[in-house]
């Protein structure tokens, strides 16, 4: 009886995985690798030219150096959060999820009427008497909305991991006698890892696939593989093309997903 119950409980899991993982994937295959009805790597071939090469390489550029500003900057807010003299932990908390309760295009449509040349950012530089700037179109600005928008997944993962470390350890570590500096770099960061590879894992894949901030704050001069694909998929009406990209682009996210789990598999890792 209890195993029926639970064959059961599986089929709404099975359902959504069917609908929503298995279908797509099989209709992305289908239309990557075949043309007219029959089997072919013409789409592939046609991606592989030094113009799609650059902007894949461009959109894993601009999604490595987000991630890695990420990382500087998540890690000692999550340092900040696990300690227990802070005190204003539940604002901070607060202040870093509060954006991520409003929709993603919302949150980037409001950084342009920021940073436009109309903008309120502009116009409170002339007030003090300084030039208009021009911010859009410009890599710099495609890292900040990354950044912007993908910070609380690099710094939940690591503020758990180091929430979860024992307490006693760093007691014990300043008993023997070493100081701040020696418990971070022997305890607390080798038993941060984890934390640290998944959220480089959540800041680096969707800042591969990522085609709205691009958009939006690169002004359609900062293209990315994401821009790409849903250019074929919603006005060129290349499917067969689109969906070659999107297979490449899943290949290399695997493969660097596999790269980082391989260091995390290692329990000796960033262990001095």
């Amino acid at each position: 009886m209890k195993k029926t119950l639970h064959y059961i409980a599986l089929i709404p899991f099975l359902i959504w995985m069917i609908l929503l993982i298995i279908v797509p994937l099989f209709l992305v295959a289908y239309y990557g690798f075949t043309e007219d009805g029959n089997f072919s790597l013409t789409h592939f071939q046609q991606f592989f030219r030094p113009d799609y090469l650059k902007v894949l390489w461009r959109s894993l550029y601009l999604a490595l150096v987000s991630t890695v500003v990420c990382l500087f900057i998540g890690y000692p807010v999550s340092m900040i959060l696990s300690g227990k003299t802070f005190r204003k932990k539940t604002l901070l908390v607060v202040l870093l999820i509060a954006p991520m309760w409003m929709n993603f295009l919302l949150r980037t449509y409001a950084w342009l009427t920021l940073l436009e040349g109309n903008g309120i950012i502009n116009a409170l530089l002339q007030v003090i008497g300084l030039p208009k700037q021009i911010f859009l179109g410009k890599a710099g600005t495609v890292v900040f909305g990354m950044v912007y928008n993908f910070l609380p997944y690099m710094i939940f993962p690591i503020y758990t991991s180091i929430s979860k470390i024992p307490r006693n350890l760093i007691e014990a570590a300043h008993d023997l006698g070493g100081n701040g500096v020696t418990c971070f770099f022997r305890i607390i960061l080798p038993l941060s890892v984890p934390g640290i590879l998944s959220g480089v894992t959540m800041v680096f894949v969707p800042g591969v696939t990522t085609f709205v901030i691009s958009q939006y704050l690169g002004s359609g001069k900062i293209t990315l593989i994401g821009d790409i694909i849903e250019q074929q998929f919603l006005h060129a009406g290349n499917w067969g093309f689109g969906a070659a990209i999107s297979i490449i682009v899943m290949l290399v996210v695997v493969l660097c997903m596999w790269i980082v789990n391989r260091f995390s598999d290692d329990p000796g890792v960033m262990m001095p």
